[in-house]
């Protein structure tokens, strides 16, 4: 007759203290809290170091023209036209979600959007993270009037990290009718 001879490792007795339930469930918490610090400190750091520009400029918010709300929001700025990208449909059949999108590799403090067909032209401000990089993309509500015979054009402002203001602009046909009525 053969004889088994069952030899255990001696981590066994270690291994099943560790699965015990009382063990685990204080691992999972730690775990658990550690994944929470990570995600919720950069969100921390970015609100410490953020300006909401809704308080802070709300003449920005108010103003009817885009030179009105540029004024406003950084001061009397030359702006040179180079460097930032915006993107957007010619021609929108419907102005409720109007698609846009906005690049640049400038390295960049702000990032300011303007439009001129609703009766408010600020219409976003970003606040680029250091080494971020600006490349958004974001719907806006475009509203086509008689008066603006459903032409518009979307002004982009960037905030460069040396001092100086860089602007990007795309003009685009918001049809009436269509979906909106």
């Amino acid at each position: 007759m053969i004889q088994r001879i069952l030899v255990e490792p001696p981590y066994r007795d270690r291994l099943f203290k560790f699965f015990r339930k009382g063990k685990m469930m204080e691992r999972r918490k730690f775990l658990g809290f550690g994944v929470l610090a990570f995600t919720a400190f950069p969100a921390i750091l970015s609100a410490i170091s953020s300006i909401d520009f809704r308080t802070e400029k709300p003449d920005a918010w108010k103003a009817k023209s885009v030179d009105d709300a540029i004024k406003a929001l950084f001061g009397d700025i030359k702006l040179e036209e180079k460097g930032v990208k915006v993107n957007l449909p010619a021609v929108a059949s419907n102005g409720g979600g109007v698609p846009v999108t906005i690049k640049s590799d400038i390295a960049a403090k702000t990032v300011a959007v303007f439009q001129d067909m609703n009766p408010e032209s600020a219409v976003v401000v970003f606040n680029v993270p250091e080494d971020g990089i600006v490349d958004y993309f974001f719907k806006i509500k475009l509203k086509a009037t008689d008066e603006n015979g459903g032409k518009g054009t979307v002004t982009a402002v960037v905030e460069g990290t040396d001092g100086k203001f860089y602007a990007g602009k795309k003009t685009l046909d918001v049809a009436k009718g269509g979906c909106e009525g």
